[in-house]
């Protein structure tokens, strides 16, 4: 179970990990703008908007690995698979990020779609 809860600390984490990389682009636009940070991203090109887009994303994310994580604790099914599963959800996620901000559009589309898999699979699995 310790596995479990550490993946969604890291999980939950995220977001606020992949903000550097946006408050980076943002204080090379024009100074980090916090008065009015969100009039500055949407402004933002190249690296910059890559870097809002996977930020915004690990929320959207979080959602379902969110739930996930709650259903297999409600049915007390962290077993070895569901262990893997939100390992791979989390390395996914980190990989993402990271071919978001490179702009490999192919393998960050992969990389989502595995982590997505995982986070409904961790629920699907949970019904057995």
């Amino acid at each position: 179970m310790n596995t479990i809860i550490l993946c969604a600390f890291v999980a939950a984490l995220l977001p606020y990990l992949s903000k550097m990389p946006l408050a980076i682009a943002m204080n090379k636009e024009s100074k980090y703008d916090n008065k009015y940070p969100r009039e500055q991203q949407a402004r933002l090109t190249g690296f910059g908007a890559r870097a809002l887009a996977a930020h915004q994303n690990s929320f959207e994310s979080l959602i379902i690995f969110g739930v996930a994580i709650a259903v297999v604790l409600a049915t007390q099914t962290t077993n070895m698979a569901i262990q893997y599963l939100a390992i791979t959800h989390v390395g996914a996620r980190v990989i993402y990020c990271v071919m978001y901000y490179i702009n490999q559009d192919l393998l960050r589309s992969l990389a989502w779609f595995i982590a997505t898999i995982c986070s409904f699979t961790m629920i699907w699995q949970s019904l057995s």
